[in-house]
């Protein structure tokens, strides 16, 4: 304990954490799918040892804080960049609690995923979230706890809308977007490519054998105007006309390196040669490519309306989200922050489109839904994108023609339950694999069943296993167990029972199922969602022309 003060976002029932359990995850072949023509960099997903580069590929359904808890023993310290659109909490997901409470729960929730999120992400890896103003400023205090103040990047303005509501007070336009970093020593962002308005500035009127180039002013502010006396001094232009700086600025250099930048044709004075001078940047010499800034007007990066449009098509019969984030925003942010083969992460996948834009971008990608619409919608947009029907969205300006995969994975049950008596029992749906993943997964061991011995079910190091059973042992069955482990490696067993002094075997730890586990977690709890429905819209008022 300390008695230093520290300054904190308070809240009803911060205090209380869950005691979340580590679930395994269980394929759905039926759902999960590939391209039928392979090309070689795509490997065989669903093949016994898929190509490393899409078996990470993974679409899951269930409750997202599970499944975060459940990706944790295996991804940690993995994933490159975390998008998520959490619910905004703009009244349609508490509707049953005041507004304190309501604002609680959603920090709660928050927390809990967030938490897990940075455990997830790598040490140079950023997380991303769109959030608008009834939670950002909450929001980026309760990030600021878990991330570290000093770990935040930058809060970004992306224009979601652009048509004026005239019935608002103020209309507004814009949603924010929150970027940290797991570290910010570490991180490091990409530069945009120069292209649209920002390459078009770049031309090149007189014909410079150097190419394309642009020009900024040769004079500066001068902040201590003493100094830089030396440096006003009268430029002769091309047509004759003298000129001095403005007031209050100096040439950006002095006389001899003016000279130096003339003969090199470095200085242009205007078609006529009668401007003041401005100092010429070529194309060829600048960075390949420009640094991000805060404000994402929707040509850059898309808006609601361009989401809709992408929509269409895609979900055949089915009614399409009313407000998914556009491609154009996720290919952005996965170019700022992620490189071809990096790990993606969203775990409120809503529509699909971080799991169909990270697909185009040749990056990794994982995603969580809970609600039906992980197979209704999310399932069948991936195909299209698979198969290379989708060249909605950014497919043209990647060049997305189609390939790879994904694996459809749910979550599994708890793995214990209560019985008629009220006693906690391994649920009966678990077979003898998935029971010995699971205990794996509870025991911090990786599950990785041996061809050659039938007591490896996993492992914590090279001499160190762990063997799972629902049998009774005998003495003269751990005995057997026991000479076969040798002095050389330890090994983990857990059983229903056993019959035998658990210090005569140096070698072997006993532990009992389920009482091994028991005090682990929480047992038998499957939503974690406070009774949100994540499909509900937030209710924006209708827009009207400008």
């Amino acid at each position: 304990m300390t008695d230093k003060p520290k300054l904190e976002l308070t809240w009803i029932g911060k205090d209380k954490r869950p005691r979340l359990e580590p679930r395994i995850l269980i394929e759905d072949k039926t759902l999960s799918y590939r391209a039928e023509a392979l090309s070689p960099t795509q490997g065989d997903l669903l093949a016994e040892t898929p190509s490393q580069a899409f078996h990470d590929n993974l679409l899951i359904q269930g409750d997202n804080l599970l499944a975060l808890k459940a990706l944790e023993s295996k991804y940690a310290g993995q994933v490159k960049c975390v998008f998520i659109d959490p619910p905004y909490n703009t009244g349609s997901a508490f509707t049953h609690y005041d507004d304190g409470v309501e604002h609680s729960l959603w920090l709660t929730l928050i927390r809990d995923r967030l938490e897990i999120i940075r455990t997830l992400l790598a040490d140079d890896g950023s997380l991303w979230i769109t959030i608008d103003d009834n939670e950002a400023h909450y929001l980026k205090v309760l990030c600021d706890e878990v991330f570290g103040r000093k770990n935040f990047v930058i809060s970004i303005a992306w224009q979601k809308v652009f048509a004026k509501k005239n019935k608002a007070l103020i209309s507004g336009s814009h949603d924010h977007i929150l970027v940290y970093t797991k570290n910010i020593n570490t991180w490091k962002r990409n530069l945009l490519p120069r292209d649209g308005a920002a390459l078009s500035a770049f031309k090149n009127p007189d014909k410079d054998s150097r190419g394309p180039w642009q020009s900024v002013s040769y004079s500066v502010q001068s902040e201590d105007a003493d100094k830089r006396k030396p440096y006003r001094y009268p430029i002769k232009l091309p047509s004759g006309r003298e000129v001095t700086p403005p007031p209050g600025r100096h040439w950006n250099g002095m006389p001899d390196r003016t000279a130096q930048l003339n003969d090199d044709n470095r200085l242009w004075f205007g078609a006529n040669g009668d401007n003041p001078p401005r100092l010429k940047v070529f194309l060829s010499e600048v960075q390949d490519g420009i640094v991000p800034d805060t404000w994402w007007t929707h040509e850059v990066a898309g808006s609601n309306q361009d989401s809709k449009k992408e929509m269409l098509g895609l979900f055949d019969g089915l009614e399409p989200f009313s407000t998914p984030k556009p491609e154009q925003l996720l290919s952005r942010i996965l170019t700022i922050a992620t490189n071809p083969g990096d790990l993606v992460l969203d775990s409120f996948a809503g529509s699909g489109t971080t799991g169909a834009v990270s697909h185009k971008m040749g990056r990794r990608w994982i995603m969580v839904e809970l609600g039906e619409h992980c197979h209704t919608h999310i399932v069948p947009r991936l195909k299209k994108v698979i198969d290379g029907e989708d060249q909605g969205g950014i497919s043209k300006a990647v060049g997305w023609l189609g390939g790879g995969g994904f694996r459809y994975l749910r979550l599994a049950p708890s793995l214990l339950k209560k019985d008629q008596w009220g006693n906690w029992v391994i649920n009966p749906v678990y077979n003898a694999e998935m029971l010995a993943e699971a205990m794996c997964k509870h025991m911090g061991f990786e599950y990785a069943p041996s061809q050659d011995h039938f007591w490896i079910h996993g492992l914590s190091s090279e001499s160190d296993f762990i063997y799972v059973t629902t049998g009774s042992l005998s003495h003269d069955q751990l005995r057997r167990i026991s000479d076969e482990v040798g002095s050389e490696r330890t090994l983990l067993i857990c059983c229903k029972a056993f019959m035998a002094d658990v210090d005569a075997f140096p070698n072997l730890t006993l532990k009992k199922i389920p009482r091994a586990i028991l005090g682990k977690c929480e047992w038998d709890h499957d939503d974690y969602s406070f009774s949100i429905n994540l499909m509900a819209d937030p209710d924006e008022p209708e827009l009207d022309d400008e």
